[in-house]
């Protein structure tokens, strides 16, 4: 018997293309974002990476630096490129890792599809174009595109995210061929599982990025294990032991994928004294909800949480309203086609939807549109999580729509080529459409950070050039949960900071002999200069002990800020 083998996904020609291509967005908008100082409008951005950069420069280096609240991968990532100041100061280390995220993803939607739109007969000329009208939808995404050129985790995660389900359509491709005594069908058959196992990689580190991840996993195992023991029925064949669903292959892909959240939990127990100190620890977002009185219009609805996701994912195609739900409209269709094609394991990237409408709903996580109340714009970035089954679904509804005008005589479409380049033509026609106003009044992302960070960014400002006119060895005692960002622009380095992370975490609630503790219990005397924010604890400490103030700043929007002369100050 003659050996079934899948026919490759692409060609290297194309993927050497396609990744050039991505390069050249990727870097072009890094250089214009930096040019005009836009790389750091995220607060989150900057603390990003200013928490990578306490493990090694920092009066307590380590990983313990690291905290829990954020998962520590992207940290982990950025860290070697913030080694020298230029890079840190600037952002551009930061930048480095999602930038090469992007490209990798762009790679990934890519031959996702044609993976999946591939059948053993060979490659239609449409797949081809569906598949490069998919990769072109992604990677021209102007929020996507801002947001690959900051620190912020999105764009590394859609990486893992995407590539995830690269690796699982690798392994279905062949999961359901015979198996054959053959040293080929052996070879086919570790490669299938040797897909699995990257699959169960991916998700790992997907695990160790956002909490999405955790989610993704869960329904992955839950899938991966349905499909087995719908398998079961072949319990008897003599094959079964080389088949490329077997239960060590099934194990292996269970341990690998959650291994992540459950070290994460095991981590938290033995620091913290507490697994789930990320979600309700004293930096959890359920604490800052509690402690800023957050308003969340979405709180315990389900559906309310799920339609304000969806609003947020369709600002982040298109401006109007309408844009974004006439590719909304497109990708439900394009669902059904990928169902009815056979390819049902696209519909997993809508895991997205379901993981936020429930963090929404009972959760502390708040989303607001400028359109629905209140007014406003915030964490409206996570809608870019839904940008990977746009992309795909959008395009395979164009090309029903298309294989369904073909059928009419006059229009001389009945020729597959001639199918595949119309659908490619729309899909960009309409993505050039949406894009388009998008570029033209900045992405909704962009518009986010900076709507939510100017203050913050003008108070910083004036905090750096107060640091940097310091004399060159001075040291400070702050709380830099807020604006750690100012010694990143004075370019100060940490170790001559004492913060809130200069401590033994698991000593909780205090730590007597911590030096954060120490230095707060006569902050005069730990360091040249203490800076304080209304209503942190330095601020608290520094006006019980009757500091005197050098300067204090007032900006619209933040609480007022201090410089107090430490009894090391010359």
């Amino acid at each position: 018997m003659k050996p079934r083998t899948q026919p490759k996904a692409y060609s290297e020609i194309e993927a050497v293309r396609l990744v050039w291509l991505a390069a050249f967005v990727s870097v072009f908008s890094f250089l214009y974002y930096q040019r005009h100082g836009d790389i750091l409008l995220y607060g989150d951005a900057v603390a990003h990476i200013n928490i990578a950069r306490r493990v090694f420069d920092s009066q307590t280096p380590g990983l313990l630096q690291l905290g829990t609240v954020w998962l520590p991968l992207p940290h982990l990532l950025m860290l070697p490129f913030i080694v020298p100041m230029r890079l840190w100061q600037s952002g551009t280390g930061g930048s480095i890792p999602s930038m090469a995220a992007y490209i990798l993803s762009v790679l990934g939607v890519f031959r996702l599809v044609r993976t999946v739109l591939t059948t053993n007969e060979g490659l239609g000329a449409s797949t081809k174009v569906v598949a490069w009208a998919v990769a072109i939808l992604y990677a021209a995404n102007p929020n996507l595109i801002y947001m690959q050129a900051t620190a912020m985790g999105e764009a590394i995660y859609l990486a893992f995210f995407i590539w995830t389900f690269v690796y699982f359509t690798e392994f279905l491709s062949d999961a359901n061929l015979g198996a054959d005594n053959t040293s080929t069908e052996k070879r086919s058959i570790e490669k299938k599982c040797n897909s699995l196992t990257k699959s169960g990689l991916c998700v790992a580190a997907a695990c160790l990025t956002r909490y999405d991840g955790w989610f993704l996993a869960v329904v992955l195992i839950l899938v991966a294990v349905a499909m087995f023991f719908r398998r079961q029925e072949f319990d008897d064949d003599p094959h079964l032991k080389s088949s490329a669903f077997s239960r060590t292959a099934l194990f292996k892909f269970i341990l690998v994928a959650s291994t992540a959240p459950l070290l994460s939990l095991a981590y938290n127990a033995a620091v913290y004294r507490n697994p789930l100190e990320f979600a309700n620890g004293p930096y959890s977002a359920k604490a800052i909800e509690q402690k800023t009185a957050t308003v969340n219009p979405a709180k315990g609805n389900l559906h309310a949480a799920g339609s304000y996701f969806l609003k947020a994912a369709e600002l982040n195609i298109g401006e109007a309203n309408w844009q974004g739900r006439f590719w909304l409209l497109l990708a439900v269709i394009g669902s059904f086609v990928a169902t009815f094609a056979g390819a049902r394991i696209l519909l997993l990237l809508w895991i997205p939807l379901p993981f936020y409408a429930l963090c929404l709903a009972y959760g502390s996580i708040p989303i607001f549109v400028s359109s629905w109340w209140p007014f406003s714009q915030y964490n409206v970035r996570y809608g870019l999580e839904l940008l990977p089954a746009f992309a795909v679904f959008v395009p395979l509804a164009i090309s029903l729509f298309v294989r369904l005008a073909a059928r009419i005589p006059s229009l001389k479409l009945s020729s597959q080529p001639w199918q595949g380049l119309t659908t490619f033509v729309i899909a960009l026609a309409i993505g050039a459409i949406n894009y388009a106003p998008i570029w033209s009044n900045q992405p909704i992302c962009y518009q986010e950070a900076f709507i939510n960070n100017r203050s913050r960014i003008a108070l910083e400002n004036q905090l750096a050039k107060w640091f940097a006119s310091f004399p060159p060895d001075s040291t400070f005692l702050m709380y830099l949960g807020e604006h750690s960002g100012a010694f990143e622009q004075a370019g100060v380095p940490l170790r001559r900071v004492i913060n809130e992370g200069n401590h033994r975490v698991w000593k909780e609630p205090y730590d007597a002999q911590g030096l954060w503790e120490r230095a707060l219990a006569d902050p005069a005397a730990s360091t040249n200069y203490v800076v304080g924010f209304q209503g942190d604890p330095v601020w608290a400490a520094a006006k019980a002990h009757n500091l005197t103030a050098i300067v204090e700043i007032h900006t619209s929007g933040q609480p007022p800020a201090a410089i107090f002369q430490g009894a090391k100050t010359r």
